[in-house]
């Protein structure tokens, strides 16, 4: 974990300020209304039974949400996975494509097929970051899962978070780290994870999940994303730890896992914004992280 220290003095980040990913919306705009009818969204907004989620694999392998889910697989485009399959050839044969994750999800028949890992540029660093690119059928079950998962998360979230959260990004942190430089918390703890995705322990992460899910089809699911098998240099392993970086549902768990970070800076009385891993504590004078 690299940690720094230092006295700031406020900036200011102007309102016209673009970063890639930013939106304005309301509250519950962004998420997928054929999942979340308004119906869900009320009982999300008032809380469920025991403030835990039931009954929700059904919602995941729905054929309405598995072509949604491919409609955001097809946009954002990359390469094939393990099994050599291009979005183009998964297109070609996409209605029983679809049928057929449909019914292996239903029938818990589903397993993920191995995560392709390669190696891209670490910008500012002559140092290598890996990344795991799942097959194109993976890539459509995680973003099902993920339309039906994360408003429940999103509920819960703290305003202090604004890494990889819809309607939120760097220029939003920005204007809230400003925001607390111009009320007087001028002493900066800057706090970045080493190699967080990679370390992130598979057992806690899942304790945290269940606080909030119950469905035991979709906790396997998860799990199934977590421990997916790593082909890299013609070779198979399975990581004991940490979520793929490529992988669609990775940074909603990564977020998921420092959700009680969060919880313990703000019950300790500390200001922080958090951006995926990386950490701006302050407080009026110097202390840790």
């Amino acid at each position: 974990m690299k940690t720094t220290t230092y006295e700031i003095k406020p900036a200011t980040v102007s309102e016209g300020t673009i970063q890639a990913g930013d939106t304005s919306s309301d509250k519950w705009s962004w998420v997928e209304r054929t999942v979340w009818t308004d119906r869900m969204l009320e009982a999300l907004e008032n809380g469920v039974k025991g403030g835990v989620w039931y009954s929700l694999i059904d919602k995941v392998h729905r054929l309405g949400t598995l072509s949604k889910a491919w409609q955001h697989v097809r946009r954002a485009g990359g390469a094939a996975g393990s099994d050599q399959q291009s979005l183009e050839q998964f297109e070609k044969r996409l209605d029983e494509n679809l049928e057929k994750l449909s019914e292996e999800l239903g029938t818990q028949k589903y397993r993920p097929r191995p995560i392709r890992r390669t190696y891209i540029d670490k910008p500012g660093s002559k140092g290598k970051r890996p990344l795991g690119i799942p097959s194109v059928r993976d890539r459509v079950v995680q973003t099902a899962l993920k339309m039906v998962i994360e408003p429940i998360f999103e509920h819960v979230f703290m305003t202090t978070s604004y890494g990889f959260r819809p309607g939120k990004g760097c220029k939003d942190a920005l204007r809230r780290v400003e925001g607390h430089l111009r009320m007087g918390y001028t002493w900066v703890v800057d706090t970045d994870l080493k190699s967080y995705f990679d370390s992130i322990p598979h057992n806690r992460l899942m304790e945290v999940v269940q606080e909030y899910i119950a469905d035991s089809r979709v906790l396997g699911l998860i799990e199934g994303f977590l421990k997916q098998q790593i082909l890299e240099d013609l070779q198979l392993w399975t990581p004991e730890k940490g979520a793929p970086q490529g992988a669609v549902i990775s940074p909603l768990l990564s977020n998921i896992y420092l959700h009680t970070v969060d919880k313990a800076m703000k019950t300790a009385g500390y200001e922080m914004v958090r951006y995926a891993d990386d950490c701006v504590p302050r407080a009026h004078s110097i202390y840790s992280c």
